[in-house]
């Protein structure tokens, strides 16, 4: 799986970063991917990259702010128009639904698949394609979530060697083997998880709306393999971050700490940190939480 940040912005576009929207790529061996936010000219940051619109199956909404939801209908147009015929299913706040059946209607926007709206709420779980999605609600002006996504964990490897060494060779019994049944040959009971290396775990990812630090976002990013989270301000302006719900750089790399993740990603950067003014922001993460990166707009990066 690797993560495509398309925006990295706050409040407003700006010429270094566009408004939030990053991209979960290969969450299945279909190569689907998976859209968390969608701001104000998305689509546009698409086409620098290699994402195919059809190969998005769902969308996570965090929250209804604009910067966060003024591309989701042109996306969802455009997603018809190039070919989409897949479903689709949007999660967000309540209110999303309304936004987007109104959008559509009022443009009179027609699409060619399935669209499927769900509406969440704090504490939500849901299984899908391999993955159980966890929903919390954090700290922000208005109702904001984050979703944390546990993969399934992936079946061990078949030891073909070791089976070869006891006289079994390759053929319809090896599936079965691999899938942990247990199987008959030659008189002898053979237990194919005798046969199966460790099973690999599943990744963790937790991907945080705006928020204030809370005890949500940590409790959403526990042993997470990778946080994306706000980092709106610096910690000279801590203040505002409170007053406007929002948190510093410093505040998300204690979330992080505290929560024990593996690697943190800052995003939804003001406009006033350009020109490489964001590199303090890194700075005072880096104090408290060493592996700490800024996403940048178009940056890929592994989930590791």
């Amino acid at each position: 799986m690797r993560l495509h940040f398309l925006g990295t912005g706050a409040g407003v576009p700006a010429k270094e970063r566009n408004v939030s929207a990053v991209v979960l790529k290969q969450i299945n061996k279909d190569g689907d991917s998976w859209l968390f936010d969608c701001g104000e000219a998305t689509q546009h940051q698409i086409l620098q990259t290699s994402i195919k619109p059809r190969r998005i199956t769902k969308v996570f909404i965090t929250h209804l702010h604009g910067d966060h939801i003024f591309g989701l209908p042109g996306f969802l147009g455009s997603r018809s128009f190039q070919g989409g015929t897949g479903p689709l299913t949007v999660y967000g706040p309540a209110g999303i639904k309304d936004y987007i059946e109104t959008s559509l209607r009022i443009s009179k926007t027609y699409l060619k698949y399935e669209l499927s709206v769900i509406e969440v709420s704090d504490g939500e779980e849901f299984t899908e394609d391999g993955f159980t999605i966890s929903i919390r609600q954090l700290d922000h002006v208005i109702p904001s979530f984050g979703y944390r996504l546990v993969e399934k964990d992936q079946q061990g490897k078949l030891n073909s060697e070791k089976l070869q060494s006891i006289g079994i060779e390759p053929g319809p019994i090896y599936k079965q083997l691999k899938n942990g049944e247990k199987v008959m040959w030659n008189g002898r009971l053979i237990d194919g998880n005798h046969f199966l290396s460790e099973p690999k775990k599943g990744k963790v990812i937790a991907i945080a709306g705006d928020t204030r630090k809370c005890k949500a976002a940590a409790d959403l990013a526990h042993k997470a393999d990778v946080l994306i989270h706000e980092a709106t301000f610096g910690s000279e302006n801590e203040q505002l971050a409170k007053d406007y719900y929002h948190s510093t750089a410093a505040q998300a790399a204690e979330t992080a700490k505290v929560a024990g993740v593996n690697t943190l990603w800052l995003t939804h950067i003001s406009a006033r940190y350009a020109d490489g003014k964001e590199s303090a922001l890194l700075m005072q993460a880096k104090e408290i939480f060493p592996k700490t990166y800024i996403a940048e707009d178009l940056l890929e990066a592994e989930v590791d």
